[in-house]
């Protein structure tokens, strides 16, 4: 610990307001000491760290970290405030700030001492001590463990500390407790996994009857739980926020998943919450690759949104595939190779018509399997693989009704909902085994089956068509505002929910064998407007290198590429660290290609592509000179919103070399967090 943290990196009066303010005050001295090579691109790093997940912790501690490639070695500043900073904690701002700045490639070593101060953060005489200490030295000599203070002890048991786990109650004579396997996890494996174990543990020895061992997965690495302790569990806690490795283990076992926030702040809730899933006989059916869609300590709206994306991410592959597939058998057969006989029957080798049936057939299968997948997989999300054989049987029910897309969302959630009514219900301990394989697929396939053909079926399928009828009576300035309305939502998260309804929208619509024209002109403006950020970003990036950092110019070149591609995600770095510029700027441009491309009456069949599939859009010259007119105007935004950026009385002009000691809090804004959530398009 001792060339971790030295007095210079503590600042025992912190004037900051602002968590951006405290992390550039804090980060300032790691620059002075040649810990921090960029100010700013660290800053960056800190502030999407913090968009991750807020650092707050509840007994006003905040503790801003990240790994950065403008960190030099692994080190930690401290500031005490007076007034408190508001870091998201639940009970108020923390006066009690640590930021730890890892480099990329951060040594175990290192990492381990790091992780120990977390665990030591849970320990109430520690921080008193912190709050009352007058002098840096006396600051640095607490944390490095010189002060007589103790370390919280390492927990027996704990899957990283290779000791072996407790011994059986029935071997001591005492009462059985109830087992819990734990493991934690967060985005940079440095402070909150541990603090959330140490909580969990904490909360377990407090209950007096509960056998607690935590594996904590981070970046330190990692001692998978014995196989032995696991069969013996009565209930798993999983408190995450990246994916839990071979959470196969875990498989029919009461489960709790949460975020790793959730076992820092209510370590306590989370034991009972897992005591009565075991006395209701509650159990997962394995892992799933749809990670904590939905956690106990999230609102329904964040979690409907996950559900939703959940289907949405395993459909756009389907759509990609069969989109294209029917596009390129369109390209090569002409627009009557809808009307070719099967393949089966028909098909001659040296018959480029054959070929287009052969391509248009395949893509019209992968199509019809849209609905299906896109139910089947928001159920998944919600109740993990139980979940996926009522969402299927419910999508081709919504399917054969011509339900559409609504209807398949209609029966994914309810198919989630009714797997998981039926998963509360108590059964005997014997029945338990075939209740994920038998009768929770039979019951809710059933009552699915009979909602979707008997009760809502009807009413949505009505729905659906009214809203195809009404866009297919679109025109003029109905048209072209519907073109910017979509522009605006595919720019505006960059691959996230909101971008997400937009492109669904539009795929549903040239999901048919006959898309109407009013369908493949949506499909046009939606993916001329989400090629605009990245390509934005790339043409700023260009025309003015100056007003980003060396990591910026890099990402600008690739995003050439990406927004060529139809890729948004592609301006994510870019808006990531300066949201409040970038964002705005991208969907002004997005809003002036969708108007423009309904303007010109440009179409599209292929879902996907970007300027690859420009042969298959109909007015294809016009529709180009759409895209680069939005590229234009949000390059020039950007460049100028970047160029106003205010900057302290004697700061160097934009562009210059920085002078990052004198930047001032309307700088600070930049790195704020966003809501991206990078899903590919």
């Amino acid at each position: 610990m001792r060339d971790l943290i030295t007095e210079e990196l503590v600042d025992l009066d912190l004037r900051a307001d602002t968590k951006e303010a405290a992390a550039r005050a804090l980060a300032g001295r790691m620059e002075v000491l040649g810990r921090v090579t960029d100010l700013d691109g660290f800053l960056a790093d800190v502030a999407a760290r913090e968009a991750q997940l807020p650092t707050g912790l509840d007994g006003g501690i905040g503790i801003p970290h990240c790994r950065s490639a403008h960190v030099t070695g692994p080190t930690l500043a401290f500031g005490r405030s007076t007034a408190g900073i508001d870091f998201g904690a639940a009970d108020g701002p923390a006066d009690l700030i640590f930021l730890i700045a890892a480099p990329a490639g951060a040594d175990d070593a290192h990492l381990t001492i790091l992780s120990a101060l977390a665990r030591q953060l849970t320990n109430a005489e520690f921080t008193t001590a912190l709050r009352a200490a007058t002098e840096p030295g006396e600051a640095v000599a607490l944390i490095r463990g010189e002060d007589g203070v103790a370390e919280p002890a390492e927990p027996v048991g704990t899957g990283t500390s290779g000791e072996p786990a407790p011994e059986p109650a029935e071997a001591t004579g005492a009462a059985t407790p109830f087992r819990i396997v734990a493991v934690t996890s967060c985005p940079t494996g440095i402070a909150h996994t541990y603090m959330a174990a140490e909580a969990l543990e904490h909360a377990a020895r407090a209950t007096g009857d509960v056998e607690l061992v935590v594996e904590t997965q981070g970046s330190a690495g990692f001692t998978r739980l014995d196989p032995a302790l696991i069969d013996a569990a009565d209930g798993v806690i999983l408190a995450h926020d990246v994916a839990v490795r071979d959470k196969a283990r875990f498989a029919g076992k009461p489960t709790v998943d949460t975020g790793v926030k959730a076992a820092v702040n209510r370590p306590g809730e989370l034991i009972a919450e897992v005591r009565a899933k075991a006395a209701r006989g509650e159990v997962t059916a394995g892992t799933t690759p749809v990670e904590r869609t939905g956690g106990h300590d999230e609102g329904y709206g964040s979690k409907l949104r996950k559900w939703l994306m959940s289907g949405v991410s395993y459909m756009v592959p389907f759509v990609a595939a069969g989109g294209l597939l029917i596009a390129l058998g369109f390209a090569i057969g002409g627009y009557e190779i809808n009307k070719a006989p099967s393949v089966m029957d028909h098909f001659q080798w040296t018959q480029a018509d054959s070929w287009a049936a052969l391509l248009f057939q395949i893509g019209g299968v992968a199509f019809g399997f849209l609905v299906p997948v896109l139910a089947g997989y928001i159920a998944y999300g919600m109740a993990d693989r139980p979940g996926l054989v009522p969402g299927f049987v419910g999508g081709s029910v919504a399917l054969s009704i011509d339900a559409g897309f609504l209807g398949g969302l209609a029966a994914g959630l309810l198919s989630g909902a009714v797997v998981l009514a039926v998963q509360r219900v108590r059964i005997p301990a014997p029945l338990r085994g075939i209740m994920p394989v038998v009768v929770i697929p039979l019951i809710s396939s059933a009552v699915i089956g009979f909602l979707m053909f008997v009760v809502i079926g009807k009413p949505i399928a009505s729905a659906q068509r009214a809203m195809t009828d009404w866009l297919g009576g679109l025109s003029g300035t109905n048209a072209v505002l519907l073109g910017a309305l979509l522009g605006l939502m595919m720019c505006f998260d960059l691959g996230g929910p909101v971008n997400k309804v937009a492109y669904t929208f539009a795929t549903a619509g040239i999901a048919v064998a006959d898309p109407s024209d009013s369908a493949m002109k949506i499909m046009a403006a939606v993916m001329a407007a989400g090629m605009v950020p990245p390509l934005a970003m790339a043409l700023a990036t260009t025309v003015r290198g100056r007003l980003f950092d060396a990591t910026e110019r890099e990402n600008g070149k690739a995003a050439w590429v990406l927004g060529a591609s139809f890729i948004s995600e592609g301006a994510i770095p870019f808006a990531a660290a300066d949201p409040l510029r970038v964002i705005p700027a991208s969907m002004a441009g997005g809003a002036l290609t969708g108007a423009l491309s309904m303007t010109f009456d440009a179409t599209l069949r292929a879902p996907h592509g970007g300027v690859f599939v420009v042969p298959l859009i109909g007015s294809p010259l016009l529709y180009l000179v759409a895209v680069a007119a939005g590229v234009c105007v949000t390059t020039a935004l950007v460049v100028l919103l970047k160029g106003l950026r205010t900057r302290a009385p004697g700061a160097r002009p934009t562009g210059g070399p920085r002078d990052t000691s004198s930047a001032t809090d309307t700088d600070k804004t930049d790195t704020d967090k966003t809501d991206t959530e990078p899903v590919t398009a």
